[in-house]
Order: structure tokens, then sequence, then C-alpha cells
């Protein structure tokens, strides 16, 4: 990278607000003198690829920018280089709340103008470089003022990874300025203290240990609460009574997360509520990955793990960002593929999501906000699909039914469904949402490929796709991968682990893939491979196929009646 030297600026304004550009050719130090910067590119995670094919003269830029040779390189190719090289330049920020997952709040990546762009990394930097949203003209800059003494002539540096004080850490996150073998750090993963635990629950309570639950009157009709609306139209079974005040309720449907079971064992102790306690040991999906390791058997040497063989390998960006740069050095010197699928820890539907086999990217990716980076299943069972002639992937999703945890009980909807991408899979065009995601509901221009298949649609033509593969063992191992998830999430009590509480019960949408493995004997088989737990899952499909599904798992859930309600126990 180029350097970039102090020069004498003049003055710019911003609306009616003046940028003062420090000159001086003398030594200087004024905190209150500040630089304007432009921003050449600002996009987001899955426009990236796009922009650089639509946008006139973008890809030529930004060629230029990072000092890419463009003269031998077709126009994809210099577009895959361009993608590969942006992250030593790439900035983000973002607005509104990351946590609702809108589109508005998702990150914003930008690249620095040349100018920008050309400042190098420092330990001991002399400027300070941070965006800059300007309410009048609705544009966001990066704005660059002197943090010490410095001289005309001077290089103008700044800290790329500013507030890193850990050492390990900060070469970890340098990686993609100045590689370093890290395989030195264990790659080891251990579980978190309790304190790492109750750092999620902390406005969350514990049901009172005194409060002895005797259940509402089954006598009468159980009046229930619901605030899914969608189940409002379905719940007909003339045992429950719909009712609009929570204080009247027996039974509280809550689609937003329900943290005070303490006071509700008090003040209520007959009353049901569609949540345990701590259940994010399972929907949080760091957390998800730890506990999951609890069902881990021992297994070969060369894999480099000790997950459960259902559990893809999964590395907390934030902190245990070393480890994983470590354990990406081993599995790049054996020669093992390196992709990846990088998610936020809180949300669904593939937001703010990338795969990528780039460690460079990886490591920048949880500037951004917290991600978990897990081993992307490379060698994916797939589905073809006669309407759009490819072979796709596709990913299940089982609906499971919590009653208790002490003894746990568990059971699976017999009915599951189904998602599919709408491109042909590959292990390239790492950016194309269609060829390496499944959720099309919410992808604009996507839903005209939508595929929706039913189950028992499914079944027989999966088994003439894969001969000898037969669905009832496959979905036994199925089964079998979620119990052992949720003996493992029930392992250690609360924060550790999914809570006790007599009056709770809940719903969970188990996403899973399929993958090709091997066996002990080298024989091909079908493993089950987990991808995420979500709670109050969006159940729209099952209520509109399925007309007894609100029935079956109210009945289920609350009066434990499971007689021709579609359920298996695990």
């Amino acid at each position: 990278m180029k350097q970039v030297l102090l020069m004498n600026e003049t003055e710019e304004t911003i609306g009616s607000h003046w940028i003062v550009c420090a000159t001086s050719s003398v030594c200087i130090y004024e905190p209150q003198h500040i630089y304007l910067i432009d921003h050449a590119w600002t996009y987001n995670g899955s426009s990236a690829e796009d922009d650089l094919k639509k946008i006139p003269g973008l890809l030529e830029r930004m060629a230029a920018l990072m000092d890419i040779e463009t003269e031998t390189k077709t126009k994809k190719e210099l577009i895959d280089t361009v993608l590969e090289t942006m992250w030593q330049f790439n900035q983000t920020y973002r607005f509104g709340n990351f946590e609702l997952g809108s589109d508005d709040s998702m990150p914003k990546w930008y690249i620095m103008d040349e100018f920008g762009s050309r400042i190098r990394h420092s330990e001991e930097p002399n400027f300070r470089v941070v965006p800059f949203y300007h309410i009048n003209s609705g544009l966001v800059y990066s704005i660059m003022w002197p943090v010490r003494e410095i001289e005309v002539g001077d290089e103008i540096t700044r800290d790329y990874i500013e507030g890193e004080t850990n050492p390990t850490v900060r070469l970890a996150r340098l990686m993609p300025w100045e590689p370093v073998d890290l395989m030195h750090i264990s790659y080891t993963q251990e579980e978190p203290s309790i304190e790492y635990f109750s750092s999620y629950t902390q406005i969350e309570t514990q049901p009172s240990p005194n409060i002895k639950f005797i259940g509402p009157n089954e006598s009468k009709k159980l009046k229930v609460f619901l605030e899914y609306d969608k189940f409002s139209a379905h719940l007909t079974d003339p045992r429950f009574e719909l009712v609009d005040n929570p204080d009247d309720a027996d039974i509280l449907w809550y689609f937003q997360h329900f943290h005070q079971f303490y006071e509700l064992s008090l003040s209520r102790p007959n009353c049901m509520v569609n949540q345990f306690p701590c259940e994010n040991v399972i929907t949080v999906k760091d957390l998800l990955a730890i506990v999951a390791r609890r069902a881990a058997k021992p297994i070969k040497a060369e894999t480099l793990s000790s997950n459960p063989k259902w559990l893809p390998v999964t590395y907390n960006l934030k902190t245990e960002l070393a480890k994983f740069v470590s354990y990406y050095q081993h599995r790049e010197k054996r020669g093992l593929d390196n992709f990846w699928i990088c998610k936020p820890w809180n949300l669904a539907r593939g937001l703010d999501t990338y795969i990528s086999k780039n460690l460079a990217q990886i490591v920048r990716l949880p500037d951004s906000g917290p991600k978990v980076a897990c081993k992307y299943i490379e060698n994916p069972v797939l589905f073809h699909r006669s309407d759009v002639e490819a072979d796709v992937k596709f990913d299940i999703r089982y609906l499971v039914l919590l009653t208790s945890i002490e003894p746990l009980q568990l059971f699976t909807y017999q009915v599951f469904w189904l998602r599919f991408a709408n491109k042909p899979y590959s292990l390239n065009d790492l950016y194309d949402y269609e060829k390496h995601f499944t959720v099309m509901n919410y992808v604009e221009g996507a839903e005209t490929k939508l595929k929706q298949m039913h189950y028992n649609d499914f079944i027989p033509e999966f088994e003439k796709q894969n001969e000898g593969f037969f669905w009832k063992d496959i979905e036994k191992d199925i089964f079998t991968m979620i119990k052992e998830l949720f003996q493992a999430a029930t392992k250690l009590p609360a924060p550790q682990g999914i809570g006790r509480s007599p009056q709770s019960r809940a719903m969970y949408a188990v996403d899973l893939m399929l993958a090709w493995d091997t066996d002990s004997s080298g024989n091909r088989v079908v493993q089950p491979m987990l991808c995420e737990v979500n709670f109050s899952p969006d159940c729209a499909r099952a209520c509109k196929y399925h007309p007894s599904f609100v029935n079956d798992i109210f009945s289920v859930l609350f009066l434990n009646d499971t007689d021709n309600k579609h359920v298996v126990e695990l």
C-alpha cells in the first residue's frame, strides 16, 4: 500500500458546517482540526458482486485503488480479485436496532476514496479515522484528525484495529494486512465459565423453587392469550378459549421473548407460558455450538474436531478468533477445504450471512457485529429440481415440542418442511444467494422460483434420486440428533442449560441439512447436520397446509394429549 503524506490542504464545507482541514508548514497537533475523506463505494453484503458488474466505472476504480493488475484478467476474474482483495480496505457502520433484523439496520460496508484507502496501519498511529453521518445532506463521510504531534512530510497512519489490547487477538485481527503463523495457538475449544452464560440472561429471572405447580383446571376450557395472530383462526379445539387479556389466561403464548419467570411463578403459579428459562442456549448460535459440543463422542484425530458428527465445527469470532485462525491454518496445511459460513449470533433468514474461504474476509466480518464461523457443508446431499433442471441445496425444518426438562420429555411433529435453493450447487460464486441459501420467502425477485413441496411428495422422490437410502433410516438419525441436542442442552442447570420450569412448554424449529459422509467401514452414508434452532418460528405454511396443526401442538403441549396428534416422542 502506498504512503499518504501530510500535505497542505484547504477549507471545505458541508452545508452550513465548516470542516477545517488543518494546514501548517511546521509541527502541528491540533485535535480540533478535522480532515474530510470521501467514500468511493458503499454497499451491503449481498450487493457487492452486482455493484461491480453493473455500476459503470466502479470495477475499474476499485482495481486501480487496490493496485490490481487488469490487463491479463477477464471481467469475471477481475471482479473475483476485487472481492478477494477489498477486505484490506473495507470499513463498516450501521444504523437502527440491529437486533430487530430490519433491512435498515443491516451493516453497510464502504471503501474510502483513494486518499483514505492509502492510509497505512501503525501500532503508534498519528491520526484517527472514523465514519461520520452528516444529517443535513444524509451522506456518510470519514473524518480524520491528529492524535499526536506531526510535521509536514510525515506519513499519515492509523490503527486499523483501534481499541484491541489483547496481543494475540491483535495478531489475529491484523491477518488481512500482516499475515502471521498462529498454528502454535491451541484451537481446542473449552466451555466458557458460568459468567459467560449469565451475560446473556441479565434481565431474565428464574422460577421460584418453592412454588408447587398444580396446573390449570382441565375440567374447564383453558383460556389462551395469543400474541401470534396466525394461530388465532386455527385454534378450534373446544378445550381452549381465546382471551384478549393476558391476565385472564391459563396459557400465555408470546411471540417476543418472555423474561419474568420468577414473577409468574409467584403471582400465577398455575399459568403456563410457551418459553423456558435460558432457552437461548439453543436459540443463540454461539451458545448452541457450546452446549451441543457436550454431546461429542471420541472421534478420529485427523478430523481436527471434538464435535458430535452432526454439529459443524463452530467458532465464536469474537471470543475465539485466534483459535479459529489457528484451526484454519491447520486445515490449510493438511490440504483440507476451508469454506466457512459466517452468521450473526442472533439473526435468522440469512441476514448478514456470508460464505467464504477468504481468511481476510472472515477475520474482518465481526467488525460489523458478533459472528460465528461454522464449517460450511461442502458435500451436501442435493435434490434434483425438474423445474430448473438442476441439483440444488435444500434444508429441512422439524418442529420440536418440549414439555418437560426433568424428566426430559420431547416430541417432534411428524410433518417436516423443506426449503430449496434456486440455482445449481457448486463451491463457487459464493456471493450468489440463490445458489447457496434456501430461504427464498424474503428475497426480492426470487419468489417466482420459490419451490413448495409437501413432505409426502418429497420422500418417494428423494428415495428415487438416492437409490438405497431410505427416509425412515435417515429420519431415525435425525431424531437421534435432536434428542442428543436437547440432552446436552439440559445437562447443566440454568444459565448453562435450559432451565427447569414446570410452567413452561415450548416449540422450536430445528433446521438441518443432509451431508454425504462415510462410516467406519468406508461406506457412503447420509449424515444429518444441525444448522440452527429458532424460537417462535414462522408457522404460516403449517397453518395453511395442515388444518389440525395448531390444535395438535396445543393438545400435546398443554393437555399432554398425544393421541392422533401427528407427533413422535423422542
